[in-house]
């Protein structure tokens, strides 16, 4: 693993890409090189081509400022200065898959934010925490492109990061059999303030688009096993979701409902979620959470506003635990959607990377 990685941004223009740009100041194995977005930013100094649409609540960084926007398109100018790519893109799915193919047979890894390869059966769909051990796909990804360094990596949809990983600490022992879940969005996760969408404020939408589908079909991924150079999906649980849209700058909630095979006392699924940890902490990569998992025995907690920046918005939040009439148990869950569920995690999930190898 090298000391210090050269890292580029593509889309750093929009909500995501910005938050990549702010977590990079004063990373520890990471330095900003590179700021890329479509040919209409291209040539312009990052902090003109953001303009007045900077989102983030801490003040640009001073160094990416000063940075020229390169054209996201220009594939191999990119990748030539850099080792490797976060992709933050806002373009039709294919255009994506496309555009981060290119910069993988470039021989440029790219971490992906976006949703167009999260079912590409070689690419891996990660959560540090939870199925780490996925990233050995990327060998057979590379006998594919025939690219040697080159490979494209992704993280899971923001939705999920609150209730996948507190339902993933009690499998294998209880055996989860089914699920409902109902998530409770933020307005950042469209990519929009309240400034730029004054329409969600005293508002709630019972719809956002493909969110439904995400919920439901993401956790068989990435709990899923590799076999044949493929990722297999799992078969179960039975996930049901609903996915709304809530007047929240930040911070995903999710009302869960679990039934198991084998149904654990409230105080075993308490221990399981307080000793739980992953290859994340083990390895103390510099992103993660000392402590994934926060339970909060007051009633009216989590709340978004209170908890969604725990442990540098990296930890998940856990409350009102009690049994249910129909199902087991049900819970309420909290993510911060910009962080743990897109740029952070997509930081974490590079920090994996270097740590085992894949972007040397």
């Amino acid at each position: 693993m090298k000391k210090q990685y050269q890292v580029g941004v593509v889309g750093a223009t929009g909500m995501v890409g910005q938050r990549f740009v702010s977590l990079l100041e004063n990373h520890p194995w990471f330095h900003l090189a590179v700021v890329a977005a479509s040919p209409r930013s291209a040539g312009k100094r990052y902090e003109d081509a953001v303009g007045s649409r900077w989102a983030m609540p801490t003040p640009m960084p001073a160094q990416a400022k000063e940075l020229i926007v390169m054209d996201a398109s220009d594939v191999e100018a990119v990748a030539s200065k850099v080792d490797f790519v976060f992709c933050a893109v806002d373009m039709k799915k294919e255009e994506i898959k496309a555009l981060e193919e290119a910069y993988a047979k470039a021989e440029c890894p790219v971490v992906s934010n976006n949703s167009a390869h999260r079912f590409t059966p070689d690419v891996p769909m990660v959560v540090p925490e939870i199925n780490a051990d996925h990233i050995r796909i990327i060998e057979d990804q590379r006998k594919r492109l025939g690219t040697k360094r080159g490979f494209v990596a992704v993280k899971s949809n923001c939705s999920l990061q609150s209730y996948v990983p507190a339902l993933h600490p009690l499998m294998a022992d209880f055996g989860v059999s089914k699920c409902l879940v109902c998530t409770y969005q933020a307005i950042s996760g469209a990519g929009k303030t309240f400034e730029t969408w004054p329409e969600m404020v005293d508002n709630c939408i019972p719809y956002i688009g493909g969110e439904e589908e995400k919920s439901e079909k993401e956790p068989l991924k990435l709990w899923g096993h590799i076999e044949n150079g493929q990722i297999v999906p799992a078969s179960s649980p039975a996930i049901t979701a609903q996915c709304l849209r809530i007047p929240v700058s930040d911070g995903h909630m999710a009302a869960v409902f679990v039934s198991f095979d084998k149904k654990p006392t409230k105080e075993q699924i308490l221990e399981k979620w307080a000793a739980f940890s992953g290859p994340a902490q083990e390895l103390e990569l510099p992103s993660a959470p000392k402590q994934f998992l926060h339970y909060f025995e007051e009633d009216n907690r989590p709340q978004t506003k209170l908890d969604r920046n725990l442990e540098n918005g990296m930890a998940v939040s856990i409350g009102r635990l009690r049994e249910d009439t129909q199902y087991d148990y049900k819970f309420v869950c909290l993510s911060h959607n910009t962080l743990r569920g897109a740029a952070g995690g997509g930081v974490l999930l590079a920090e994996l990377l270097a740590a085992k190898g894949y972007l040397d």
